[in-house]
C-alpha cells in the first residue's frame, strides 16, 4: 500500500453504505494511491492482474469479407474487422486466421466445445435429425477462473452476461450457454442488466425494485466521497471523478423511460420496441457495466454471449427479417444479409473493447486483459471448423503483441489460441493445454510476448 499523508488506500477498498434497508459498497477504479511509485505494479509490489474474458458471437462470418489482407503488423482489414479499426483498436488486436477444430464431427456442437474447452463435445442424446450435447470439460473462462480464485481470490469467482437473449433449441447445454463448470453443468448467462448491475453493488434484487431506479447507489456513500475526494491528488481526484460518472451514467441509462422498474423476469432491460430487440442498448449497458467491473477488481474471469451458438437472433438493424441461423441457410452467396449482420456484431464488439480501453481502471483497462473473440463456427452456410473466425484481444500486461495478424498456411489447431490467451492472463500452462485431438503444447508464438 502507499500512503499520501496519513492515508493508506488498499486495492480492495470499497465505500460502503445502506440504501433502501440493504447494504451497498461502491468498488473504487486503481488510484495512483494504489499504486507504486511508477505506476507499474500495485504497491504492495504485486502485479497489476490480468483479466480473463470471452466474447462470444454466433453463427460465423462471411470468409471473404472477414479474412486480412496482409499479414504481420502490414494487415489490412476487409469490411467485418473495419469497425474494429475504425474505433482505433488495432494496437489491441491479434487477429488469427487458417486455423481449424481439430475435434470436428458435428458443426455447430463440435466448433463451440472445440473453441470453449479444446475437446470434443459430450453428447447426451438425439433430438429430431440432430444431437443433444454439452461441454466434457470446464469452458476456459471457468479454468481461468479456478486459477485466479486460488491464487488472487477476487468478490466474484465469474461473471458470466448475455446481450440478444436465447431463442430456444432443444439440442442442450452447448446451444444454450458459454460458461461451463463441466457437464450439463452450466453458469447461465444474465440477460439484464439492471440484475447485473444489483449484483455488482450489494443490493440484490428487491421488490418492487423502483427504489433502485429511482434513487442512485452513489447518494449512499456521498459523505464517504466528499471524505476521500479532500485526500487525494489532482490525479486520483479526475480518475474517481470519471468512475463515479461511468456509474451514474449506467444508473440513468437503467431508470430511463422503457426501463423496467421491477424485478425482470424476461431477458433484458429494454424492451422489444415495435417487436423489435434492442440489441444495441443492451450491449452498451453490459458492456459499460463489465468494464466497471473489471477496473474495480470484482473479478478477473468473465464471459459475454453476444447471441448463442446457433444464434436465432434477428438483427433487424442490419435488415435481417428472419434468424441469423435461418438467413445462413436460405441466402444465396454472397450472402449479402448475412455479411451486414457480421458487420453489425463487430461493431457492438468494438463498443464492448472500447469501453475497456476508455476506462481508467490501472491504466487502460485493455492494456491488462487477454480476451478470446471467437464463434463456433467459420461459416453459418457451409457449417465449416477450418478457417476459423479468432480475435485475442488486449495487451495482457504485455504478453500479447497486438496489431497483428497471424495466418496459418497448415490448418493448425485452434487449441493453440487458447493456450496463448490462457498463459497471456498467467495460467502456469507449461505442458500444454486441450485434450485428445484438441490437445497442444505449443500456442502461437508470433503474437506472444
Amino acid at each position: 500500500m502507499r500512503r499520501i499523508g496519513k492515508l493508506t488506500l488498499d486495492r480492495r477498498t470499497l465505500l460502503r453504505g445502506m440504501l433502501g434497508g440493504a447494504a451497498v459498497g461502491v468498488a473504487l477504479p486503481a488510484l495512483d494511491i494504489m499504486l507504486n511509485d511508477n505506476g507499474t505494479a500495485l504497491a504492495v509490489g504485486d502485479a497489476i492482474p490480468t483479466r480473463f474474458g470471452v466474447w462470444f458471437w454466433g453463427n460465423g462470418v462471411r470468409r471473404e469479407h472477414w479474412v486480412p489482407d496482409g499479414t504481420g503488423a502490414g494487415w489490412t482489414p476487409r469490411a467485418e474487422l473495419q469497425p474494429l479499426v475504425d474505433l482505433g483498436l488495432r494496437p489491441w488486436l491479434n487477429v488469427l486466421t487458417g486455423f481449424e477444430i481439430k475435434t470436428a464431427t458435428h458443426p455447430h456442437h463440435s466448433g463451440m466445445a472445440g473453441i470453449m474447452t479444446g475437446a470434443h463435445y459430450q453428447q447426451v442424446g438425439t433430438t429430431r435429425d440432430t444431437i443433444v450435447s454439452t461441454f466434457a470439460y470446464p469452458s476456459v473462462d471457468q479454468v481461468a477462473a479456478q486459477y485466479f480464485m486460488e491464487t488472487s481470490p477476487t468478490s466474484y469467482r465469474s461473471l458470466e452476461v448475455a446481450v440478444a437473449r436465447f431463442r430456444g433449441t432443444d439440442e442442450g447445454t452447448t446451444f444454450q450457454h458459454l460458461s461451463h463448470n463441466g457437464p450439463n453443468n452450466p453458469n447461465p448467462s444474465e440477460y439484464s442488466a439492471s440484475a447485473v448491475f444489483s449484483r455488482l453493488f450489494g443490493m440484490g434484487p428487491t421488490s418492487p425494485q423502483i427504489a433502485l431506479a429511482r434513487r442512485s447507489v452513489l447518494d449512499a456513500v456521498t459523505d464517504q466521497v466528499t471524505k476521500l475526494q479532500t485526500k487525494l491528488g489532482a490525479r486520483d481526484k479526475e480518475r474517481l471523478d470519471q468512475h463515479l460518472s461511468s456509474i451514474r451514467n449506467i444508473e440513468l441509462r437503467l431508470a430511463a423511460p422503457g426501463s423496467a422498474c421491477t424485478t425482470p423476469t424476461d431477458p433484458g432491460d429494454h424492451p422489444d420496441v415495435d417487436g423489435r430487440e434492442q440489441i444495441v442498448e443492451t450491449n452498451q449497458a453490459m458492456s459499460d457495466l463489465m468494464a466497471v467491473a473489471l477496473a474495480c477488481n470484482l473479478t478477473r474471469a468473465f464471459s459475454v454471449m453476444f447471441s448463442t451458438a446457433g444464434s436465432g437472433v434477428v438483427i433487424w438493424q442490419a435488415g435481417a427479417s428472419n434468424s441469423l441461423h435461418q438467413i445462413n441457410h436460405d441466402e444465396a452467396p454472397p450472402a449479402p444479409t448475412v455479411h451486414a449482420c457480421v458487420v453489425f456484431e463487430m461493431e457492438q464488439l468494438a463498443y464492448f473493447l472500447n469501453a475497456l480501453r476508455l476506462t481508467e481502471g490501472d491504466g487502460v483497462l485493455l492494456d491488462h486483459c487477454a480476451l478470446l473473440c471467437t464463434t463456433e463456427l467459420s461459416e453459418g452456410w457451409s457449417h465449416s471448423n477450418d478457417e476459423f473466425p479468432i480475435i485475442l484481444a488486449g495487451k495482457a500486461g504485455g504478453k500479447l503483441r497486438g496489431d497483428y495478424h497471424y495466418r496459418s498456411t497448415t490448418n493448425e489447431n485452434a487449441s493453440k489460441a487458447l493456450l496463448t490467451v490462457l498463459r497471456a492472463a498467467g495460467l502456469p500452462l507449461e505442458s500444454g493445454f486441450g485434450y485428445e485431438a484438441g490437445y497442444v503444447t505449443e500456442g502461437v508464438t508470433a503474437v506472444e510476448v
